[in-house]
């Protein structure tokens, strides 16, 4: 048996067992894989899949078991391969981030910045996503920290932190009348048409859970996943924006939209860092995790990924 058996199984298994899908992910020949899959499972004297002719159908009992094992022999691998690029070249490699467009439009670029100061032989690649795509690319190894406000801490197999805390704000065109509002209502809201995010993203289920709380149904006319196509249809006039306190931060003071905070509305959302549970963090992945808030350090990371709960858990760390 040997590694590329390993990836192969791997990858049909994230491929959903479409062998076609897997054979162009890892750029070789569908019969290769097909054959590869058969040695092993002749060798291990076991059927990894159930199949159905040529094409898998499912997963076997004793299959799911020796996928376990491969993921975590992959892993090891990874971790042997990282290890070696941090020993040879300390300063150097590539950092590869999964986030949303919200995280990687506001929050990201100074961080970025200065970590290509302190590592300017580091590249950096930004994959852009929902917060659930953000997970599986951590646990594909596509990315080395992804970072998001929803669903990541919903994965046992990912090791996260709270990074920072933020509010909504609503935003409207400066003509429009609750831009005179200070502290604006749910009742208020509710009265007009609203543009805001998908429910997946940035916070809105507790936008959905306030009103629904008030037993209050506002009309939603647009929902987006982008902060900046979300400000766009607001000053179009299509209804009052709800967006994140950082997609306002560029806009100037007496702009054509004024924003107000609605926070005692929504309450806080926490923004988490993550990494995939058991991988070997290379020194600069952890300095921008540190770049990313000062609640990030060395110490609590490193304590968090050899498995202390408390300090992934606790959101006042």
């Amino acid at each position: 048996m040997n590694l590329h058996q390993f990836r192969f199984v791997q990858e049909a298994v994230r491929r959903n067992l479409n062998l076609t899908e897997t054979a162009k992910a890892l750029h070789t020949s569908q019969p290769g894989i097909s054959k590869a899959i058969l040695e092993l499972e002749e060798e291990l004297g076991i059927d990894i899949f159930a199949r159905h002719g040529k094409r898998l159908r499912r997963v076997t009992e004793p299959g799911e078991q020796v996928i376990r094992s491969i993921e975590i022999i992959m892993r090891e691998v990874g971790n042997l391969r990282r290890i070696g690029e941090e020993f040879s070249k300390q300063d150097a490699g590539h950092l590869s981030i999964a986030t949303t467009h919200t995280q990687a439009r506001y929050v990201l670029p100074e961080p970025v910045t200065l970590l290509r100061r302190r590592y300017p032989k580091v590249a950096v690649t930004l994959h852009q996503g929902t917060p659930e795509q953000v997970a599986h690319m951590l646990l594909e190894e596509r990315a080395e920290i992804g970072l998001a406000t929803e669903s990541l801490a919903n994965f046992d197999e990912l090791v996260t932190l709270p990074c920072y805390t933020w509010q909504h704000v609503m935003v409207v065109p400066a003509s429009h009348p609750l831009a005179a509002v200070e502290r604006p209502t749910l009742e208020q809201l509710a009265a007009q048409p609203l543009v805001s995010y998908h429910p997946s993203f940035t916070g809105r289920t507790r936008i959905d859970a306030a009103f629904a709380r008030a037993r209050l149904k506002p009309e939603i006319v647009l929902e987006a996943i982008d902060s900046d196509v979300i400000k766009t249809y607001v000053r179009s006039g299509l209804g009052v924006g709800i967006v994140a306190e950082m997609a306002t931060r560029d806009e100037p003071a007496g702009g054509d939209l004024v924003a107000r905070p609605v926070g005692h509305l929504f309450g806080d959302n926490v923004a988490r860092v993550a990494f995939k549970r058991g991988a070997y963090l290379r020194s600069f992945v952890i300095t921008f995790a540190e770049l990313l808030s000062e609640r990030l350090t060395r110490a609590l990371i490193l304590k968090a990924m050899t498995g202390n709960s408390l300090a992934a858990d606790d959101p006042a760390l």
